[in-house]
């Protein structure tokens, strides 16, 4: 009975150590599984910010062309929050085939295209873009 009680000794300590190194490792493992998905959340979040960014830099250029009937001087920068719109404005005029009387026969398409970046370097973490584009008859 005495060896059987000698071999069992240290038995615990060593299943007390497998089971604080399997906890650490489930702990570091739920730390990057956070901070991976706080990453994603942010990132999210800022698309967004920067997809209603390029918008209002549309909205502010389709704006300009209707109260002076022309493209504003392109490209024309904006700073909206932590972001800096471009806004871009081609105008073409076309004349249209033999128009009715009551029909101008010429034709300007306004075309607008919006980047808006945030700060920071391309492929960075906190980088995002996003551009939009619209076209206008006039």
């Amino acid at each position: 009975m005495k060896t059987t009680r000698f071999l069992q000794r240290g038995f615990a300590a060593i299943a007390a150590i497998f089971l604080v190194v399997v906890l650490a490792a489930l702990g570091g493992f739920m730390l990057t599984f956070s901070n991976t998905q706080q990453l994603t959340s942010a990132q999210d979040l800022m698309g967004s910010r920067a997809y209603w960014a390029a918008q209002g830099g549309l909205e502010w250029a389709i704006g300009s062309v209707t109260a002076a009937s022309a493209c504003p001087t392109s490209p024309t920068s904006l700073s909206l929050d932590s972001f800096t719109v471009t806004v871009s404005c081609t105008a073409q005029t076309f004349t249209e085939a033999p128009a009715p009387p009551s029909v101008a026969p010429n034709v300007t398409i306004y075309q607008f295209t919006s980047l808006a970046k945030s700060t920071g370097a391309v492929g960075s973490v906190g980088y995002t873009e996003r551009s939009l584009s619209a076209s206008m008859e006039r």
